[in-house]
């Protein structure tokens, strides 16, 4: 079916929520693991590896109750196989919503899924790196995570229905904490 023709669902996490902050949840791991393996199984020798990422990554972090995936592939030549394998278990490939810098392409999850983000990234993306980096320092960083969690936090109450303010608003925390991270050389995968 040509782009054109497909039909065209409501997107879910993808529209604007109102956000919450939630505590830590020990489920995320165990969530994001039953993903992990449907989507390594669709995806055979196309993925590299399946990384969590984001908030819901880090043991003891409040979050968005958000599932945040990068999932890593050669290079870009990889992509429209990647697109039509994970199409065939009921993603759709969002190339309207940018997650980040070239590299990465956003998907939106299947009906009944649980909520996550799903991201396709060349194994040398740069948005892949600053992921990973800014999940081990949080995961090793317990002043940066309460510090972190305030803020978040915080701009939840302030910005609920105003997701582009919230999520700038965390702009320099982040790099902040990156550019510490990221001094250490590239991270590895996890």
């Amino acid at each position: 079916m040509s782009p054109s023709t497909k039909p065209r669902r409501e997107l879910s996490e993808w529209t604007p929520l109102p956000i919450t902050v939630v505590d830590y949840d020990p489920a995320w791991p165990v969530i994001f693991d039953r993903l992990r393996e449907r989507i390594a199984t669709a995806l055979g020798s196309l993925a590299v590896r399946i990384e969590h990422v984001g908030s819901t990554a880090v043991p003891g972090l409040a979050a968005k109750p958000i599932i945040d995936i990068d999932t890593v592939i050669r290079a870009l030549g990889d992509l429209p196989v990647a697109i039509e394998s994970l199409e065939a278990i009921g993603y759709v490939h969002l190339p309207e919503i940018k997650g980040g810098p070239p590299g990465c392409e956003a998907f939106d999850r299947p009906p009944g899924d649980p909520v996550h983000h799903l991201f396709v990234c060349t194994q040398d993306a740069d948005q892949l790196h600053k992921h990973i980096a800014f999940r081990d320092y949080m995961r090793t960083h317990p002043d940066a995570r309460a510090e972190y969690v305030a803020l978040k936090r915080g701009l939840a109450a302030r910005f609920s229905h105003d997701r582009l303010r919230y999520t700038e608003s965390k702009t320099e925390f982040i790099e902040r904490i990156l550019l510490s991270a990221m001094s250490r050389g590239k991270p590895t995968a996890n």
